[in-house]
């Protein structure tokens, strides 16, 4: 794959090439993503809980989904017959907000064939792709690798850099969040001093898939041209991988995961808050 994205047709095509994995969630309703699997999934995908997979136990200072350990993500992916070598394509139902997280995870441990189902869920239904409620049969194996942890940064790191003028911290959260105005999830509302607001769903279309490299590229370019550095944050580190995902097919690529996102940040009262 060289693309970060995967039509529906494409798979459709080549379906039987690729280990599908389903990675549907819902932050304030945890089951859900599980019983939504059970009942209906691509023909042959395996499902992935963003929780008991895609993160670790929150601590005291992490924010509410703290990277997995690299250990458990490959014990994981080696128990569900995947290897390094594995063409593997992940999708759910919200524009790759949940896929991309581990769309990203797969990056860091330098799984190269890997790539979000545009459009997703809905885009497969809406084609009549094959579907089922069986959960697949696999021949468990041994994944190996080395994490890449120059992708993604701590809190302190993040406070140094924006210290710097050739950084950028991009915000993905939704405006009202970003200004302080609503927060749902985190007992704190407001953002980062300094960083900028483009929310992910600025991203894809209304039909639900990426939009185009030209108009993505148009998006970003302002906010992130001549910044040695750019990086993505959103709650908890799960949202921001979609950002990082539509600048590579915009062609921006190096953006870092700001991993803690606001979560972390406001575990420390110190630590500034500004609202608008």
């Amino acid at each position: 794959m060289t693309s970060p994205l995967i039509s529906v047709q494409t798979l459709q095509e080549s379906l039987n090439e690729h280990v599908v994995i389903d990675v549907r969630f819902d932050l304030n309703k945890p089951e859900k993503g599980p019983q939504r699997y059970q009942k209906l999934h691509i023909a042959g995908a395996i499902y992935a809980h963003m929780d008991d997979v895609l993160a670790s136990p929150i601590t005291e200072t992490s924010g509410r989904h703290p990277l997995p350990d690299a250990q458990h993500l490959m014990n994981w992916l080696g128990a569900h017959g995947i290897t390094p070598d594995s063409s593997v394509v992940v999708y759910d139902d919200l524009q790759g907000a949940f896929a991309a997280r581990l769309w990203w995870l797969l990056r860091w441990l330098g799984h190269e064939k890997v790539a979000v189902l545009d459009g997703g869920w809905q885009a497969w239904q809406d084609a009549d792709g094959l579907m089922e409620s069986i959960e697949p049969e696999y021949t468990p194996t041994t994944y190996q690798a080395t994490p890449n942890d120059a992708m993604w940064l701590s809190t302190s790191a993040v406070s140094a850099l924006l210290t710097k003028c050739d950084a950028v911290l991009v915000d993905v959260r939704a405006a009202e969040r970003f200004r302080g105005e609503i927060e749902p999830l985190d007992p704190v509302a407001g953002h980062v001093p300094s960083a900028v607001n483009i929310p992910l769903t600025e991203n894809t279309t209304s039909e639900g898939v990426f939009k185009s490299p030209e108009a993505l590229r148009k998006l970003y370019e302002g906010v992130v041209k001549d910044k040695n550095t750019h990086i993505c944050m959103c709650g908890s580190g799960i949202t921001a991988c979609q950002s990082i995902l539509a600048m590579e097919v915009a062609g921006i690529e190096g953006a870092l995961l700001y991993a803690g996102s606001w979560s972390e940040w406001i575990r420390d009262p110190q630590r500034p808050v500004a609202t608008v």
